[in-house]
């Protein structure tokens, strides 16, 4: 009989202090090899953590508060609902190296719509954790999925990671491309295939 091992979740982390970051940037700036008492560098840890807080926002809200609000008053629609191009940047949490990109989100309405700034709203949520593409695109997906209960979502991101093109390897302008369908997006690829359209097709050149 084989074992059952349960996936004990990890321990909520007590987040530090201003002062607690704001050393931990001194230490890595020294570790780095440079002064961090030096002019140039006495207000870096204040400013890296304050760039950490607007980095990593995404911790402190809900995508699903964001899509908490929705419309039954469409007049029948039923078809795809689409935002295109929503640009993105993110930070890998391998290395805290930026990736950047966009994200293409699509979903058909059972019984309501959602404002259509809310699905930007979720796309900057979880963009700003630390994060694989991966991940990001299911967790899109996913948060859709469950507050909207659409007959099906849909998900595609591009992007550029800078821990491949400024480390490693160094291969530049290279593009990671994930997708993640759900529901009918999943089981019907005619649909599929409109959304992919859809994304490729020529921008109309809307600019306000």
């Amino acid at each position: 009989m084989d074992a059952v091992i349960k996936k004990i979740p990890p321990k909520p982390v007590k987040r530090p202090s201003q002062e607690e970051a704001e050393a931990a940037v001194r230490t890595l700036l020294a570790w780095a090899g440079d002064n961090p008492d030096r002019e140039g560098l006495l207000d870096t840890p204040r400013r890296v953590a304050k760039a950490f807080r607007e980095y990593f926002s995404g911790y402190e809200d809900d995508p699903a508060e964001a899509l908490s609000r929705t419309f039954t008053d469409v007049g029948g629609y039923d078809d795809i609902v689409m935002l295109r191009d929503i640009e993105f940047n993110s930070h890998c949490e391998h290395h805290i190296a930026p990736f950047i990109g966009r994200v293409h989100v699509a979903y058909l309405p059972k019984a309501s719509v959602v404002g259509i700034s809310k699905l930007a709203r979720v796309v900057e949520i979880y963009a700003r954790r630390l994060q694989t593409q991966e991940t990001m695109t299911a967790q899109i997906a996913n948060a859709i999925t469950d507050s909207l209960n659409p007959r099906g979502a849909a998900v595609l991101v591009e992007a550029v990671h800078t821990c491949m093109s400024m480390r490693g390897v160094g291969k530049r302008n290279v593009a990671t491309i994930t997708t993640q369908f759900t529901g009918e997006f999943k089981t019907n690829p005619v649909l599929q295939a409109r959304f992919m359209e859809l994304v490729r097709a020529p921008s109309a050149g809307f600019s306000l």
